[in-house]
């Protein structure tokens, strides 16, 4: 029966685990005494999973030729047509809703982007438990099919470090990985391994929330929102607004798991913990998270010497504090922003610096984790070319040393590295003339690109001069957001490899 099961195609899968996670908020409004809310849940996933097991009795038996090739349109598939049924029970328990606006919420949800169309206050409680439950589903499945799926096919970031030339395909078709087990058995396999990793530091930091003060379902909102690097709240405001400083300080101790794969992946640590002290996407990461905020707090204490004429050591620490938080969860394309943040502009009399917080969303965090963006091992890859090409100008007939990998890295990976950059600058361009040809002002289009493109929603509200409403936008305009959040959670590189000829050959 287990092999049977185990033999379906991923959608159907997926789309079962979608069908049975709707109990979950169902068995929250009921024991909160909405009724109404519990109802429209419960029958969504009765009816789905009645349905999912027609089509599964169906397509049994059925032979997939290439499993690459089913599972990378499996992702496509899980980003664009899963959100059908997953808005279905949001309109239901809303009423006031359209399902426009329900499906781009989900899209929104499930690629961990976090941006909405709707007021915390007209959702329900069960209703955002629901929205951080799926964006949750969301950055497990951006997980597992970036180590299952991607990484043989050199994609999503670890085509950087792999020695084949084809991307999208392996080495050759194939790779020592594939030859042994095909994608499916990974995928079984990883599942297996990483969900209750996954779980565990969910539940781990829902707990530390709680004891910082955070309401259980703020708590629980949070936790998976961190984990997911979705940004998905309850709150209208800074994270301060539930469980103070504590909370924040606990959320930006597990942030740092979208920063390198090695911060939870054993194989990844051929030395124990101490590979974390020679890993470059971690190094640039912390780098990054130490030198911005000193300089923004610079700017905001020379901006209140200037209002005030005198400065506090205890404002001055909190707006350091504020700033390396807000500096981390961007960079992790999470996009809570810090108590400490707000009081920032307020200390100063400064904005908000939108286009630091847009660049670091680009930048996005480490390959195989829930982050988004141009991902930092391409950052580095670059960075170790740029070096040697320096070096290769006062010495021009020296010879690169480091050993084959760093050479493969500086050489190929940077190759690699560099198409995808010019890529995602394609894309935000094509995205902004998207956004400008539907008539949104031309500052407000390039926040919504690089919003939809880095998968970091909240930049909207933080980066624009003024929030950003995308309930008040027209429906052309969260259609373009829409497919643009899918392209940045897919990633180019991959669809440009589902357009490839010889992928569909044979």
């Amino acid at each position: 029966m287990l092999a049977r099961l185990a033999a379906l195609p991923l959608v159907i899968h997926v789309m079962g685990l979608g069908a049975v996670s709707m109990l979950l908020p169902a068995i929250h409004a009921e024991a909160i005494g909405d009724h109404h809310v519990a109802r429209a849940f419960f029958y969504a996933s009765l009816l789905f999973m009645i349905l999912v097991a027609m089509v599964a009795i169906a397509v049994s038996g059925t032979r997939i030729r290439r499993r690459e090739r089913s599972h990378l349109i499996t992702i496509v598939a899980t980003f664009t047509v899963l959100p059908l049924m997953l808005a279905v029970p949001v309109v239901e328990a809303m009423g006031n809703t359209t399902f426009f606006n329900a499906y781009v919420e989900m899209v929104s949800s499930l690629t961990t982007t976090g941006a909405t169309v709707f007021l915390p206050e007209r959702l329900s409680p069960s209703v955002h438990l629901w929205r951080a439950q799926v964006g949750w589903m969301g950055g497990f499945f951006v997980w597992l099919t970036a180590v299952a799926i991607l990484a043989p096919l050199n994609l999503g970031g670890f085509e950087v470090r792999s020695s084949s030339s084809e991307i999208g395909q392996g080495a050759s078709g194939t790779t020592p990985v594939t030859r042994v087990a095909d994608l499916s058995e990974r995928v079984m396999r990883f599942g297996v391994r990483l969900f209750p990793i996954y779980l565990g530091l969910t539940v781990i930091l829902w707990a530390l929330l709680n004891i910082t003060g955070d309401t259980p379902l703020v708590a629980l909102c949070h936790a998976m929102s961190t984990l997911a690097t979705s940004g998905i709240s309850p709150l209208a405001g800074p994270m301060a607004a539930g469980g103070g400083v504590a909370a924040e300080v606990v959320v930006f101790i597990f942030l740092m798991f979208a920063l390198s794969r090695m911060t939870f992946s054993p194989d990844e640590r051929p030395e124990g913990w101490r590979s974390l002290l020679v890993d470059r996407e971690l190094r640039i990461g912390l780098l990054i998270v130490v030198t911005v905020p000193i300089l923004l707090v610079a700017r905001h204490w020379l901006g209140a010497i200037e209002v005030t004429g005198e400065t506090d050591l205890m404002d001055l620490f909190l707006v350091l504090w504020g700033s390396a938080f807000t500096v981390l969860s961007f960079l992790t394309t999470t996009g809570f922003e810090s108590g400490g943040w707000a009081a920032a502009k307020d200390w100063s009399g400064l904005g908000t610096p939108g286009l630091i917080l847009m660049g670091l969303a680009v930048l996005g965090g480490g390959v195989a984790t829930t982050a988004g963006g141009v991902k930092l091992l391409r950052v580095h890859a670059l960075y170790q070319h740029g070096l040697r090409e320096m070096e290769r100008l006062v010495h021009p007939n020296s010879v690169g040393g480091s050993g084959q990998s760093a050479r493969q890295m500086r050489r190929q990976g940077a190759y690699v590295a560099w198409i995808f950059f010019m890529l995602f600058a394609m894309s935000i361009a094509a995205g902004t003339t998207a956004f400008a040809a539907a008539g949104v002002r031309f500052d407000d289009a390039i926040v919504l690109t690089i919003s939809a493109l880095t998968t970091t929603g909240p930049l909207i509200a933080a980066a624009a001069p003024e929030a950003i409403d995308l309930a008040a936008e027209a429906p052309l305009v969260r259609g373009i957001y829409t497919l643009a959040m899918v392209v940045g959670r897919l990633e180019t590189l991959a669809i440009i490899a589902l357009l490839n000829p010889d992928f569909w050959r044979s």
